[in-house]
């Protein structure tokens, strides 16, 4: 097997780092794991962490950002996979609702960090950013499911993602509390969107 070359194995060592990260602080949440844990956890030094980190914060951050990521590519799949019908699709994203929203390790890690970071400037903003990605991404997995299946909303596309994104993020709370409360109000909420649009004319779905 030929050798790793530098840049090679410092990719491995940032990723293992992550992936270690993201797994202790989904398992035991943010203050309780310490950059050593990870290190150790991960059979490296401490050193090897700030090589590739500048601390615990940026790590958590990026942490995040890959749960993000993995969530929405989740999302998009599903009303991708195959031509939309819409029943299909909300069946498909109720049973992803069930399984995903209100992961405790998930909801608590990110609601931790947040109140632990909430004084600092540069964390904040990264958050913010991160919120404006999410909402974003909603915004275009709205307009695609809108524009596939030809109705028009009833409240301007930003709006609709803005209900559907604090719907998820409230939901994720309650049911990270309490795991038998239902995901199916967000699904609902979605389906009365749509289902109070009307069928695009033939001319406006073809402009689109």
């Amino acid at each position: 097997m030929p050798r790793l070359t530098r840049s090679e194995s410092q990719a491995r060592t940032r990723a293992e780092l992550l992936a270690t990260a993201r797994d202790l602080f989904l398992a035991d949440g943010y203050a309780a794991t310490s950059l050593e844990k990870v290190a150790e956890t991960a059979g490296y030094s401490k050193g090897a962490v700030y090589s590739n980190f500048r601390g615990k914060k940026e790590l958590c951050l990026e942490v995040l950002d890959l749960i993000h990521s993995s969530k929405f590519e989740e999302i998009a799949n599903l009303l991708t996979h195959e031509t939309p019908n819409l029943d299909a699709v909300l069946g498909r994203f109720q049973d992803w609702a069930e399984r995903t929203l209100g992961d405790v390790g998930w909801t608590m890690l990110e609601f931790e960090f947040i109140a632990t970071s909430r004084h600092d400037p540069e964390v904040r903003a990264a958050l913010a950013s991160t919120l404006a990605m999410a909402h974003g991404m909603v915004v275009t997995l709205l307009d695609s499911l809108t524009t596939t299946t030809g109705v028009r909303l009833p409240i301007p596309l930003d709006d609709a993602a803005r209900t559907v994104l604090s719907l998820g993020v409230g939901l994720g709370i309650q049911r990270a509390i309490d795991p038998t409360v239902s995901a199916r109000i967000v699904t609902d909420n979605l389906r009365a969107l749509l289902g109070r649009s009307l069928p695009l004319p033939d001319s406006e779905a073809g402009s689109r």
